[in-house]
């Protein structure tokens, strides 16, 4: 007897609908084909286990699985309970009436219980859109696909309960998501706030209108003068996720295995803090099982880089072109995938080795080569793509013993807000423009064009500190963010001015 049962593999960010296809005939072989990896043939021994465990018998004909299209290859455990329900439906053990409506993964145990997938969320989108009725999967991963509207989603524990629902003996309840309610509910849960920072109030400014334009933006200063601990108050300052913007998000993380279990949307942008120690494919994606990497899981959020010096440098140099073109293509000689990655570069350094170059109360021990040396660990490329260069001084005693609170994340928030909704209007008829930082050439010419007063302010910056052409694009499009700070249509040459002293630690002016 021939059946089929549906099943889905991940590829990237989205899903294929796999066809297994399942045919009993006399003899005692199993065959499995359609390019299973490893993980995918094991399961013949899980499924026999889960079987036996729960009172069914593995059939003792010859069975022979197609998984199509065989020319995608078949990774992963989740594919246990579709061939475990497709073997029984093709001995006569389970009905066959249904099949068709159903989209159906999931790992099995010995036990015969279901264990958690990846990438639910994309294999959900993509059932609605091939039109099943309902996706069954593991119930740790039911409010994960359960986002999805339009879709019935049933959440099971056991592989019993997807044979008895088949054979009509048992109804299967779905899951039910408020998405709306739940999105909005999560959306300003957050740990830090901006209000428990003593002082820094340029950094603060700065972090500001790094988060009003969607700016790249570096902190250099000594051991202790609060490098992270604004860094990680960044997301509280940023403007909400948007639905479509949450459930893109939510999906690179459900891809990549990093949604908890009986997780929804991700309703606040994504912070991100990998180690020094990273490798490139850890960074850019890829492997192989190719997975996300850590600029796709700050898709819409933050990536912090930490001591940027001691990262390797070919990590470093692989964020250029993400930071440019605001995504990554990952090409292998078995497969070529493309991953989201519009994040915001926050990273944050010493000014040399010992960490006290320009402190203001200790003696920096380093020589000028040797300080020299330290920032030529980032090369010059990669600081021109970090719009805001701010230096960070420890705050004096007297500050810190202050008991005046700071100005809270919500009140900074509310000005970030309406600078991007001024972004928003500005660009609304170009397609993938969002925001100030994602101005080209064209558009700087169009928005944010100084007058004669700001064309000789930058005309002198750039003879000073010897900038590079990309580093004038950057300064006016940091200049356009502060004028839209300002709720200002013209760029005036002190937002210029202000622009300008975020380029001050340009490789040529740092140092001598």
């Amino acid at each position: 007897m021939l059946v089929k049962i549906f099943g889905a593999a991940v590829q990237g960010v989205d899903a294929t609908i796999v066809t297994i296809e399942v045919n009993s005939s006399r003899g005692i072989k199993f065959f499995l084909v359609g390019l299973p990896d490893s993980a995918v043939k094991e399961s013949h021994e899980r499924i026999v286990s889960a079987l036996q465990v729960n009172g069914y018998k593995f059939p003792t004909c010859q069975i022979v699985v197609n998984m199509a299209p065989a020319d995608i290859r078949k990774e992963g455990s989740s594919y246990d309970l579709p061939l475990a329900i497709g073997i029984l439906a093709a001995t006569g053990t389970v009905c066959t009436d249904k099949l068709d409506n159903y989209l159906i993964i999931g790992e099995l145990s010995l036990d015969g219980s279901l264990q958690p997938i990846r990438g639910a969320l994309p294999i959900a989108i993509t059932a609605r859109e091939q039109g099943f009725d309902g996706f069954i999967l593991p119930k740790q991963n039911a409010r994960e696909a359960a986002i999805v509207n339009n879709l019935k989603v049933y959440g099971v524990e056991n592989i019993t309960e997807v044979i008895e629902f088949f054979n009509g003996n048992k109804e299967l309840e779905p899951t039910l998501v408020d998405t709306r309610e739940e999105f909005y509910r999560n959306q300003t849960n957050f740990t830090f706030d901006f209000a428990d920072v003593k002082g820094q109030e340029n950094v603060k400014r700065a972090l500001e209108v790094a988060a009003a334009g969607g700016h790249n933006l570096i902190m250099v200063g000594a051991p202790g003068s609060g490098k992270s601990m604004m860094a990680k108050r960044m997301p509280s300052i940023l403007p909400p996720l948007s639905l479509a913007e949450s459930l893109e998000t939510t999906k690179i993380h459900s891809v990549a295995g990093k949604l908890g279990k009986e997780s929804s949307l991700i309703a606040t942008r994504p912070f991100r803090s990998p180690h020094h120690t990273i490798s490139q494919v850890a960074m850019v994606g890829g492997g192989a099982s190719p997975q996300p990497g850590e600029i796709s899981l700050s898709h819409n959020g933050i990536l912090f880089l930490d001591e940027l010096p001691e990262f390797n440098r070919s990590v470093l140099e692989v964020l250029r072109q993400p930071l440019e073109d605001r995504h990554i293509t990952i090409s292998r000689a078995r497969y070529s995938y493309d991953y989201p990655a519009s994040f915001t570069l926050i990273a944050s350094m010493n000014p040399c080795p010992c960490g006290y170059y320009n402190h203001p109360t200790r003696n920096c021990v380093c020589t000028p080569h040797q300080v020299h040396q330290y920032m030529h660990k980032i090369s010059g490329p990669l600081l021109d793509r970090i719009d805001i260069q701010v230096e960070i001084v420890p705050v004096p005693f007297e500050k810190l013993a202050d008991q005046t609170q700071g100005e809270s994340s919500a009140s900074i928030r509310e000005r970030v807000i309406q600078a991007r909704k001024i972004q928003e209007e500005r660009f609304e008829s170009y397609t993938g423009i969002h925001c100030n930082a994602q101005m080209d050439s064209r558009l700087l010419h169009r928005f944010a064009q100084p007058d004669k007063q700001g064309i000789q302010l930058l005309r002198s910056a750039m003879e000073r500190l010897n900038l590079s052409a990309r580093a004038y694009d950057r300064i006016l499009k940091v200049a356009r963010t502060i004028a839209d700070l300002e709720n200002s249509q013209h760029i005036k040459p002190h937002h210029l001015a202000e622009a300008i002293g975020y380029r001050n630690l340009d490789r040529e002016n740092w140092a001598g």
